[in-house]
């Protein structure tokens, strides 16, 4: 099977919404960009050994999901199944989407510039931003696999995207790794990037 003959990673029924959403998402960054910029605390943090017992260990291990060893291994996993289910355009899209998420919150940071324990540049969360778009791309794999139309699709896609951002989100606060406002910055990162990234996965991926 070749990436032209393969499903859409956007389904067209929600080009538009999904715009709308990343349009808005990129508004709610850039406000909280400016917002923290260059501001150290103001702001309530866990304490760096608040959780203790299995909670902690829970939390560590969600975290490793987005270090680069468990990101590595997750990216490995979800490529391959992708490709395998002859979702050629999905596997790339798991590949782009992390990729410029992760950069795009990296290049803000220093940007940015709001610190945590110090000098640790925290808006926005890279990790929740990862987990928020990988979980995203699954989303928009199994509303077109599931023909869903517009409502069911949003809802769906959100509302997983929600969930892999909170879930995530709770870990780095209560790690002590970043703010609450630095988490909702990732998972709008993450809203941001990865429909347009679809959108321009499908275009060039259709002129092969």
């Amino acid at each position: 099977m070749t990436v032209v003959s393969a499903p859409p990673a956007l389904p067209r029924v929600l080009r538009l919404p999904m715009g709308v959403v990343a349009l808005l998402a990129a508004v709610v960054v850039l406000v909280q960009g400016f917002a923290y910029a260059g501001v150290s605390g103001g702001e309530w943090v866990a304490p760096v050994y608040g959780l203790r017992g299995p909670l902690r260990d829970v939390a560590l291990a969600i975290d490793f999901l987005g270090e680069p060893v468990g990101s590595t291994i997750v990216l490995v996993v979800l490529v391959g199944g992708f490709w395998w289910a002859g979702r050629r355009r999905s596997a790339i899209l798991v590949l782009a989407a992390a990729g410029v998420t992760v950069g795009l919150t990296t290049l803000l940071k220093p940007l940015v510039d709001r610190t945590i324990h110090g000098d640790y540049l925290s808006y926005p969360s890279g990790h929740t931003a990862f987990a928020t778009a990988l979980v995203f791309v699954l989303a928009l794999a199994a509303a077109e696999r599931l023909q869903l139309g517009v409502v069911a699709g949003l809802t769906l896609v959100l509302g997983t995207s929600l969930l892999a951002g909170a879930v995530m989100g709770w870990t780095e606060v209560a790690l002590s790794a970043h703010y609450l406002t630095d988490t909702i910055g990732g998972f709008c990162t993450a809203l941001a990037v990865v429909p347009p990234t679809a959108w321009a996965v499908d275009r060039l991926t259709s002129r092969l």
